[in-house]
Formats: C-alpha cells, sequence, structure tokens
C-alpha cells in the first residue's frame, strides 16, 4: 500500500505539473481530516509521511495558549502552565503532540480522499498560477469577461482569474460574456473563493496606468503624473511634471491630434480628461485644477488645510462645475479643501474675521479699536502671533514704540496662558465615552471641548460641516468621526 502510494503521489505530481511535496502535502490533510472524524472533528491531527518509504506517521497535538487567554477549544489547546508541567522549556505558540494511531488508506473513503487531494491539488495549482502572474509585475490586467458571480464579473486572462466588482466598473458601462476588459489590479483577496486578483476600472490608478502605457515619456521618467482625480465615466483631472525642460507635460499627454488622450477616453466609456500643470506652490496647483475657470485671487488657509477661491459671476457655474463636480474634482486633485467664492462674498467674509480677531484683541489684549486696527492692518491674526513674533519685527511698526510693544506682547502671553488654563479645565468636562472614541486625537478633543462639545451624543448630534468648521479636519474624516459615534444608537 505505501508503494502504490508513493507510485500514486509521483504519478499525480508528473500529471499536474506540481511538487511532490504539495501532493504528499494533500495526502496527509486527507488522512489527518479522516482520522478527526474519529476523535470527533473538534481535535488537532497532523500526519507526517515519510517522503522516500510512504510510511506515516498521526499525532493529536495541542497550541499552547497564554493562561491569562483561558482555553477556547478544550480539545486542541492547553494552557501554559499545564504544559510547563510536562515540557519545562515550552512556549507560547509551541505544540505538545502524542501519537496515537494512524487510520489505514484503506478505511478513508476513497472518494472522500481522492477530493480532498484534487482540491489541494487545485490550489496548488491556483497558486501557482497567481504567482507566476503577480511575479511579472503587470499592473494592468487584460482578459475576457468569463461570467458573472452575485454581481461581480469575473475576468478571465489566459489560466488565471481576476474579480471585478460591481462597486468598482464604469457606471452605466455593460459588460457581457466574451468582452475584451482592461482594468488595473488593485490587490490580492486570498479570502475570495475562486478569482483572488482583485480588479478596478473606476480608480484613479487606472487612469494612471492608462496614460502611462499611452504616453511613452512617462516610462522613460521624463515626465510623471503627481495625482489623479476622477468621476468614473464622466470627468477626471490628472496633474503632470516634465522633469525635462525641452518636453511639455500637457502637450505630450495630449498628442498629435488629441491621440494618446482620446486612447485613454475611449477606454473609459467617453470619460472626459482635464490635463492640469502640476506646481509645488498649491496656490498655483489649485488655480490650474481649476481650469476652465479663471481665478481673481486667492487666500491659503495653512492651519485649516483650506483655501477660498474668489472668481467673479462669469466664471462661478464654470468653477464649481455641474453639481459641484469642478470644484470637487480640484479638491480630490490636490489635496487642498476649496472654497469658491465671489468677491462681494469673499469682502463680507474678510470683513467678518476682521471684526472677529478686532474683537479678540480688544478683549484679551485690553486695548482700544484703534490699535487693534493698527495690528490687524500690519498682518497680526492672532494672539500667538503678536506673543512670539520676533521683536524687530513688531518694532518697525511705526505707531508703537518699544515699551507699547513690550507691554502688547506681556497682555498676549498671559491671555494665551489664560486661555490654556479655560481650555484644560473644559477638556476636563468631555465624558470618558467621547474620550474613548476610536480616531480622536488629544488636540481634536480640544477642539470639540472648545466647541461645547463634551459627549458622544453631543458630538452626533453635528452636522458634518459644523464639525468640519469647528475642527479643521476633512469632510471624510468628519464624516466617518460622526458615525463611530452615532453606532451606539443602533446597538444599545
Amino acid at each position: 500500500m505505501n508503494r502504490e502510494m508513493l507510485m500514486l503521489v509521483d504519478a499525480i505530481s508528473r500529471e499536474k505539473t506540481v511538487d511532490r511535496d504539495v501532493v504528499f502535502g494533500a495526502v496527509e490533510a486527507a488522512l489527518a481530516s479522516a482520522t478527526k472524524k474519529l476523535h470527533g472533528g473538534e481535535v488537532d491531527i497532523r500526519v507526517a509521511v515519510d517522503r522516500d518509504t510512504g510510511n506515516y506517521e498521526t499525532f493529536r497535538r495541542w497550541l499552547v495558549v497564554p493562561d491569562v487567554a483561558g482555553l477556547q477549544n478544550p480539545d486542541a489547546e492547553e494552557m501554559l502552565s499545564d504544559a510547563k508541567d510536562r515540557i519545562a522549556d515550552i512556549e507560547e505558540g509551541d505544540y505538545i503532540e502524542e501519537a496515537v494511531e494512524s487510520v489505514p488508506i484503506g478505511r478513508i473513503g476513497a472518494q472522500a480522499a481522492k477530493q480532498v487531494i484534487l482540491q489541494k491539488i487545485r490550489d496548488a495549482e491556483r497558486e501557482q498560477l497567481l504567482s507566476d502572474f503577480l511575479s511579472r509585475g503587470e499592473k494592468i490586467f487584460v482578459g475576457t469577461v468569463k461570467r458573472l458571480d452575485k454581481g461581480d464579473i469575473i475576468v478571465e486572462s489566459g489560466r488565471v482569474e481576476g474579480r471585478l466588482k460591481r462597486s468598482e466598473m464604469i457606471p452605466k458601462e455593460n459588460l457581457r460574456s466574451g468582452d475584451r476588459v482592461r482594468a488595473v489590479i488593485t490587490g490580492v483577496d486570498p479570502t475570495q473563493r475562486g478569482a483572488q486578483i482583485m480588479l478596478s476600472r473606476s480608480a484613479p490608478a487606472f487612469m494612471v496606468e492608462l496614460f502611462a502605457q499611452e504616453v511613452p515619456e512617462i516610462e522613460q521618467g521624463l515626465l510623471e503624473i503627481k495625482s489623479c482625480a476622477r468621476d468614473p465615466g464622466s470627468r477626471a483631472k490628472i496633474a503632470v511634471v516634465s522633469h525635462d525642460r525641452r518636453v511639455d507635460p500637457i502637450g505630450t499627454c495630449v498628442g498629435v491630434r488629441g491621440s494618446r488622450v482620446n486612447g485613454v477616453t475611449n477606454e473609459l466609456a467617453g470619460e472626459r480628461v482635464d490635463i492640469v500643470l502640476w506646481s509645488d506652490d498649491p496656490a498655483q496647483f489649485v488655480i490650474g485644477a481649476l481650469a476652465p475657470a479663471n481665478v481673481a485671487s486667492i487666500v491659503v488657509d495653512e492651519e485649516r488645510h483650506a483655501m477660498d477661491v474668489v472668481v467673479d459671476e462669469e466664471n462661478l457655474a464654470i468653477a464649481i462645475g455641474r453639481g459641484g463636480q469642478n470644484v470637487r474634482l480640484a479638491s480630490d486633485l490636490t489635496g487642498w479643501r476649496i472654497n469658491i467664492m465671489t468677491a462681494e462674498e469673499s469682502q463680507a467674509k474678510q470683513a467678518n474675521e476682521s471684526e472677529s480677531v478686532r474683537k479678540l484683541f480688544v478683549d484679551k489684549l485690553d486695548v482700544d479699536e484703534e490699535v487693534a486696527d493698527i495690528l490687524i492692518a500690519e498682518g497680526f491674526t492672532s494672539l500667538e502671533e503678536v506673543a512670539y513674533v520676533p521683536l524687530t519685527e513688531m518694532l518697525e511698526i511705526e505707531s508703537f514704540d518699544e515699551d507699547t510693544v513690550q507691554e502688547l506682547r506681556t497682555r498676549a502671553k498671559d491671555a494665551l496662558l489664560t486661555m490654556e488654563i479655560e481650555k484644560e479645565e473644559k477638556v476636563e468636562e468631555v465624558s470618558q465615552d467621547l474620550r474613548d472614541l476610536d480616531g480622536l486625537t488629544p488636540e481634536l478633543i480640544g477642539k470639540l471641548a472648545g466647541g461645547g462639545i463634551h459627549t458622544r451624543d453631543d458630538l452626533a448630534d453635528l452636522a458634518v460641516d459644523e464639525l468640519t468648521e469647528m475642527t479643521g479636519i476633512d469632510d471624510e474624516s468628519a464624516k466617518t468621526l460622526i458615525m463611530k459615534a452615532r453606532e451606539h444608537w443602533f446597538t444599545a
């Protein structure tokens, strides 16, 4: 029987073109499965087959777990303290093994054994094919629609399959069996049965890879796509930069008579692409990203990572775009929060901000409005600036002498200290359930406390725009925090 098993292993190994160890592993799994059934199914069994003789031994084993964890499965686990009574130098994560009677191969249902072995072989073949495919380093998966699987599309390329989920398809795109498909590889999901290569046609990375194929200068390193934002099937923006002064980044990506950009557009169901010149100056980058709208002026708020962009009435609709599409894509492309406004709205906002700063200086520095206006005119917008801007810069203000400057700096520092003490007192009022919420940093907790948010319910009651205004975080992060705060409403 042992000789027959060796012959069977060799035959399957040659027929399926898999390593003998893989086949032996399948045989061991089949024997272990049969032995587990004899012992009740909850035990852990290991079978070791000698690769030369075909003889095999069977062991029942227990995993050594820490005492504090307790036993989740007493039939297959043993606590560390008990294990050390048997083996002094055993460690957590080791196994204790005990030889048990081996099940004769003849006792295993031939069909059951065959099924286990063939399944293991199929798994090994699939893993080998997957490994070989991924080792080629291809980023674009090119294949044919094979079938539908619970709304997902299975794409076949040779003997390898990829999974294109409905959420990763281009909206309104109708793919049918036999259609040729290209998609970007986003990763491998080993938990998926069948096709494990995950694909996407809606991800920004797909557009980036399509341009890389259409534009040789990208592969040569002369051009680089710095970022991409998409509204799949409708419109997209990419930011490009040239690393060679002789190469025009936008013209190169467009191609002769639009041949290159049209190649990408045709693949993406007519998705229109705006090609933007990338700049390391954030304001200039945002101005380019908002094209074709013309920007009148722009104000950068580094602390909130936001920009107020002023456009005239003629450009307002263009800057915002249909359904806010243009400004949304520009924001995604640049990574900055963009607020589009008219000149009148900008003036009103600046007036409100100036009034707020004026009130702050009057109240905290105990000065009249004239002194506060002088500080505002010189560009001061916070107590921190008054307290810690280099003394030489403040002495350059013609309206102030040295004594006045020193007094203003002292008052500003005292006010900041008082405000910090008040802030700490407010933070102490924050409930523990809010402090324990995932994603809240001490800085965010302080901002929430300053806004009168002390409990998880207070946070849950906020709207997204209220939270972003209070903390300066982006809309997506604000939405996530609010939803986490509301979770207990549905689980209580």
